[in-house]
């Protein structure tokens, strides 16, 4: 086993975590400059391993942490891990870490990083090797030192201190101690011996004067017990005689009790009807007003109808006579319509046939005239041109000029063409919208009728929602109150519930309840006396066993009760007490399997779930049928047993009974509670569906409201819609009319256009004909010909044309007239005439008979209903009322009956309050008489059959007589006997113990002489064996010299140096008290030279025999490891060399041989197997490996 591995943070100059390189299990080196930290990692290690640092003050504790720069360090900790290779500490593992953390407050040890006591880490130590009496295998600093200026008797201790005598001193310490106190113990043994012995003397003459006095008083005992006893006999037969009329008067109570009990629940269930029948009776009460604020209501609105319906009957004939007028006048100018539009219908088809033959005749003529002029012009050209090229050059100037002409007509044309074929367009769209507009002003009635009917139809509609919403609000009123009833029930429950329990319990449960409800807990299931339904015969005796668990409340878990108590804590809302189902785990009782032995349990109907609970305050109960029966089963089977009416006895045999009032039954409070707080959540939950259900009809009715207005705008906007209809319609069809004639003009300039274009072109064919033909001074004679024919056929189409044209004009001003007479007489005429037929619907449509007449059945439908229904509320208060006063007379005559029944149960009770005081007094005097019999102590058997027979008078006389003589002997010591056996028994007592406390100081003494024995043997051999060790050590350090310990003793103060080479059989012989010191002994130049005393020595010479005392008292008691710090300080080269060669033998032969050494000089460095190297910044250290190089110039550079 060695040290493997050490972590250090925050402890003295090691700041940050310093994790240490594993050390080699042989010779390790650490240098660094003083100051650098070296010393503090000895420290690190004594901190954990020794008993240096214990019992700090906080002063000290801070000292131990790092303080420099930066932020503070709280806490330190060193951790060592040991190799365990070889299972010297009896863990199992191949490691151990130890570590040791301090802070201002704390002060912790861990093994294998758990927790462990100091002693745990201690007695550990130990096991592996640590010896706590050889504290050497750490040699700090200053230490050799110590060693060196160390006194001879200083030496002798530390030597005791090594042989490990201070166990027998302590042992023989307390020895001695306890031989003290034996001492003492005999000494007082003996003063109390010897005043036994006189005592005993003086209580010999006592005996005799009490034998005497002893007979007298038995005698008087006799007598006494004699006139007690008959006392008693007269006593107990009075109680019997008082019991036997108790008992009468108890069964009679109890008849008259239970008629009183019954009378109770009937009057309690009379007055629960009063009060349904009283709730009932308000509520038909409030709907009779509700009925009666209709019925008026219903009643105006009838009388305002009953009053538009006169109105507009009076009004009805008026009307009827105007619209038949009306119609009249509309069917005539219709029929002139329809005569005017066959007429026109029959003249336009003649007319256009004539406006067509007149343009055929017209185009003929033109064209006759045309070719006419033109033979006319050729005749007179000859006069006109000279010559053919003036001919000419005229021709192609006029074709031009025509060309031009043509050109100028066919575009006219075609903008006439565009513009006719855009106004039949035109036209054809307005006829279009004009049939439309007619269509909807003719179908305009229509939908008017349509209109008004959707608008009745949401009315009807609207008026339905509202009388359904006055059914619910009717219901909501009733609801109102019964919801009020019941809630005043649910407060009068709670507060006789709350008068059975404490005020914190009550004010616990209703704060629970608001807790589950605000937090949504589920597992919060309710109190006991909520979760159980209980036969009500056996509700007593359920009361009395759960007592005031019936109100501990059953949760799911223990998290969910926390949860409530912190809420109930911080509230401050009572307490409770909780029952996690999760943590119940009751045992079930010894329950007796017999008929008359009924497990509690099986009384109580539960959910399983809650089977732990109720098993927990239930399941060693049982139900016997009486306390006799009750009490047997609780002693014979350990249980605790109970009756229906509630006496009970426990377990341990106590018995608790008594009168239990069933009016003040807890499990009825509950129940109560539990009803009226369902039938009161049942009647809100029912009112907020009412409540939600009117929401919602006020959301049906405003949407009904909204699709009345739209069908009355709609209607509305319809009515008001004639007037632009007709606007409209009048502005289309004078639109059309313009249109037409415009068409008309377009046609007509066509036509000219399209004449003159044939003109034209004739005349161009012409002159282009005449321009290839030869210039001659007169025409052809085919143009002759041609121009007499033109002639005549010229004459005759102008009489043609103007007979076409005037049967033209004819019917052309037939139809103009027809046209006029419809455009602006007939037509307007009939627009309004319909216009005043829909003005006249409308005017109608608002207040119509017909939805008068109509309102007025409804209202008067629901004024009959109305009526009905108060006809049938009436009788049903007139019933209640007649129920009310049958239920309110018998329950008078019941409480009557109660009162009687009370004032005899109150004579009864008071007569046995009478008997129970004598009865009392009695007992007082039977208990007196007992005590006084009791008093008397242990009688003689001739006592109770001495003085049987002798008269009572007799017995007094005699009883005085022996009174006055005990008289004389009332200074006799009554406890003679008692007192001289108690002494004898003292002196036995004492004298046995006397011998035992001699036996006891000879094994004292005799220990004491071996615990001296075993300890100048421990020294001997101790100093013994480091003598040995000693010699051999010092002879491998000083090869030429020899050294010893020697042992002084007192009488060897005034002798020789030489006297003290006496044998080691006569120091064998000397005790060990004899020794004062231990010396040592040295020669360095010679094993045969006078020695000298570590005195005479030099600094490096002691220093090196304080490391050979070292060395040879490590070899007596070997340790796992060793640390030196700075051990080779004060020593000479050749002595450093010495030291490190032989720290390096003992390294390698050695199992258990590491090292770990401090040194400024090189000759350690030289042996070392791994070397560190301490480095010092910003006030902190930090250990590192450093090659054996690194070290040496380190350690070169540190001497120069």
């Amino acid at each position: 086993m060695y040290i493997k591995q050490i972590i250090i943070q925050g402890f003295k100059s090691y700041k940050e975590q310093t994790v240490i390189e594993p050390f080699s299990p042989k010779h390790n080196v650490i240098v660094g400059r003083n100051g650098s930290g070296k010393s503090n990692f000895f420290a690190a290690i004594r901190f954990v391993l020794s008993d240096a640092y214990t019992q700090m003050g906080r002063e000290e504790r801070q000292a131990l942490l790092h303080e420099g720069s930066g932020s503070a360090v709280m806490s330190a900790y060193v951790e060592i891990i040991f190799d365990n290779a070889d299972e010297r500490f009896p863990t199992g593992r191949e490691e151990l870490i130890l570590r040791r953390t301090i802070g201002l407050k704390k002060d912790e040890y861990s093994l294998d990083r758990k927790n462990a006591t100091k002693a745990d880490v201690m007695n550990l130590l130990e096991s592996a090797g640590f010896s706590r009496s050889n504290p050497y295998y750490i040699v700090p600093q200053g230490r050799v030192t110590t060693l060196t200026n160390m006194k001879d008797p200083e030496r002798l201790n530390l030597l005791k201190e090594v042989a490990g005598t201070q166990v027998y001193e302590a042992r023989r310490v307390e020895s001695l101690k306890i031989m003290t106190e034996t001492n003492n113990k005999r000494s007082k043994i003996d003063e109390l011996l010897d005043y036994i012995r006189e005592r005993l003397a003086e209580l010999e003459e006592e005996k005799e004067e009490l034998r005497t006095y002893q007979d007298k008083d038995r005698e008087r005992r006799c007598l006494e017990y004699t006139i007690y006893h008959r006392e008693q006999v007269e006593i107990a037969n009075a109680l019997d005689n008082l019991d036997e009329q108790r008992q009468e008067g108890v069964d009679e109570t109890d008849s008259s009790r239970e008629r009183f009990l019954a009378g109770e629940q009937e009057i309690n269930e009379t007055t629960s009807e009063i009060n349904e029948v009283r709730q009932q009776l308000e509520l038909l009460r409030v709907d009779k007003r509700q009925l009666e604020e209709e019925r008026r209501e219903s009643a105006r609105a009838r009388a305002k109808i009953e009053l538009d319906v006169k109105s507009l009957s009076d009004g009805q004939s008026r009307e009827q006579k105007l619209l038949a007028r009306h119609q009249e006048e509309l069917q005539e100018v219709q029929q002139a319509i329809r005569q005017r539009e066959t007429e026109l219908s029959t003249i336009q088809p003649e007319f256009e046939q004539k406006r067509r033959q007149e343009n055929d005749i017209k185009a003929q003529l033109d064209d006759a005239e045309g070719t006419r002029q033109r033979l006319y012009g050729k005749q007179g050209r000859s006069a006109q041109f000279k010559s053919k090229k003036e001919r000419d050059n005229w021709l192609r100037k006029e074709i031009e000029e025509a060309n031009v002409t043509m050109g100028t007509r066919k575009a006219t044309r075609m903008q006439l063409d565009e513009d006719s074929k855009s106004l039949r367009q035109e036209i054809t769209r307005i006829e279009s919208d004009v049939a439309d507009l007619r269509q909807k002003f003719e179908g305009r009635g229509a939908s008017l009728q349509s209109a008004a009917e959707e608008v009745q139809t949401a009315k009807d509609e609207r008026d339905r929602l509202m009388d359904e919403r006055k059914e619910l609000w009717r219901e909501e009123a009733k609801l109102g109150t019964s919801v009020e009833s019941a809630r005043q029930e649910l407060e009068r429950a709670d507060r006789t519930l709350s008068h059975t329990m404490d005020q914190n319990t009550s004010r616990g449960l209703a704060a629970v309840r608001r807790i589950k409800r605000q937090h949504n807990l589920d597992g919060v299931y309710g109190t006991l006396a909520e979760l159980m339904d209980v036969n009500e015969k056996y509700r007593t005796a359920i009361e009395v066993t759960a007592g005031n668990s019936l109100f501990h409340c059953v949760v799911d878990n223990d998290e969910t009760a926390t949860k409530v108590l912190e809420t109930l804590q911080r509230e401050k809302s009572g307490r409770l007490t909780f029952m996690p189902l999760n943590r119940l785990n009751p045992r079930s009782g010894n329950v007796p399997k017999s008929a008359d032995a009924v497990p509690m349990l099986e009384k109580i109907r539960f959910d399983p779930q809650y089977e732990k609970a109720f098993e927990q305050v239930f399941g060693k109960t049982i139900i016997c049928p009486n306390l006799q029966i009750a009490a047997q089963y609780a002693r014979s089977h350990g249980i605790n047993a109970i009756t229906p009416d509630g006496d009970r006895s426990d377990k341990k045999g106590a018995l608790t009974g008594g009168f239990h009032d069933p009016r003040q039954s807890r499990l009825e409070a509950v129940k109560k509670v539990s009803k009226w707080r369902e039938d009161y959540e049942e009647r809100k939950e029912r009112k907020t569906t009412v409540q939600r259900s009117i929401e919602r009809k006020d959301q049906e009715i405003t949407r009904a409201f909204g699709e009345l207005q739209k069908k009355e705008q709609a209607k509305q906007q319809l009515e008001g819609s004639f007037s632009p209809l007709q606007a409209e319609l009048r502005g289309k069809t004078s639109y059309l009319d313009r249109q037409k004639d415009s068409l008309d003009a377009k046609t007509r300039q066509r036509e000219n256009v399209e004449g003159g274009l044939r003109m034209l072109g004739e005349q161009l064919a012409a002159a282009e004909a005449e321009l290839t033909s030869d210039f001659k001074k007169v025409l052809s004679n085919d143009e002759e010909q041609q121009l007499e024919s033109l002639n005549g056929s010229t004459q005759q189409l102008r009489q043609q044309y103007s007979q076409v044209s005037a049967k033209r004009s004819e019917l052309e001003g037939r139809r103009s007239l027809l046209d006029v007479e419809l455009r602006e007489n007939l037509r307007p005429r009939l627009d309004q005439l319909r216009s005043q037929e829909f003005d006249s619907m409308e005017a109608g449509g608002q207040s119509s008979l017909k939805e008068s007449q109509r309102a007025l059945r409804k209202i008067s439908q629901a004024v009959d209903a109305v009526e009905k229904r108060l006809k049938e509320v009436d009788a049903g208060i007139d019933q209640a009322d007649s129920q009310l006063n049958e239920l309110e007379q018998g329950r008078a005559e019941r409480q009557r009956q109660q009162e009687e029944i009370a004032r005899s149960i109150e004579k009864y009770q008071k007569r046995m309050e009478r008997s129970m005081a004598k009865k009392a007094l009695l007992s007082e005097k039977a208990t007196e008489c007992s005590r006084n019999i009791r008093d008397l102590g242990v009688l003689p058997e001739e006592a109770f059959e001495r003085f049987e027979r002798t008269a009572s008078n007799t017995i007094v006389k005699r009883l005085h007589k022996v009174n006055e003589s005990l008289k004389k002997y009332s200074h006799v010591n009554k406890k003679a006997f008692e007192q001289y056996n108690n002494f004898t028994k003292q002196r036995e007592t004492l004298t046995k113990r006397r011998g035992e406390l001699g036996s006891s100081q000879t094994s004292i003494e005799e220990l004491i002489e071996v615990l001296d024995q075993r300890k100048d043997e421990a020294i001997e051999r101790t100093f013994k064996q480091v003598s040995r060790e000693f010699a051999a050590i010092f002879e491998k350090l000083v090869p030429a010299g020899r050294g010893r310990l020697i042992i002084q003793r007192k009488a060897d103060r005034v002798q020789q140096e030489e006297e003290e080479e006496d044998s080691e059989e006569e120091e064998q012989r000397q005790s060990v008290e004899n020794y004062t010191g231990v010396g040592i002994s040295v020669s360095f130049n010679s094993k045969h030279d006078e020695q000298q005393r570590i005195q005479q020595l030099s600094g490096g010479q002691k220093s090196l025999c304080a490391l050979a005392l070292v060395f040879a008292i490590q070899r007596c008691d070997p340790a796992p490891f060793y640390l030196f710090d700075e051990i080779d300080a004060n020593l000479d080269a050749q002595y450093r060399t010495a030291v490190a060669n032989m720290l390096k033998t003992i390294s390698e032969q050695s199992e258990n041989g590491q090292f770990i050494c401090t040194t400024f000089r090189p000759e350690m460095v030289m042996v070392a197997d791994k070397c560190y190297g301490v480095l010092y910044a910003n006030k902190t250290s930090s250990i590192d490996v450093a090659r054996r190089e690194e070290a040496l110039k380190f350690v070169e550079g540190e001497k120069q």
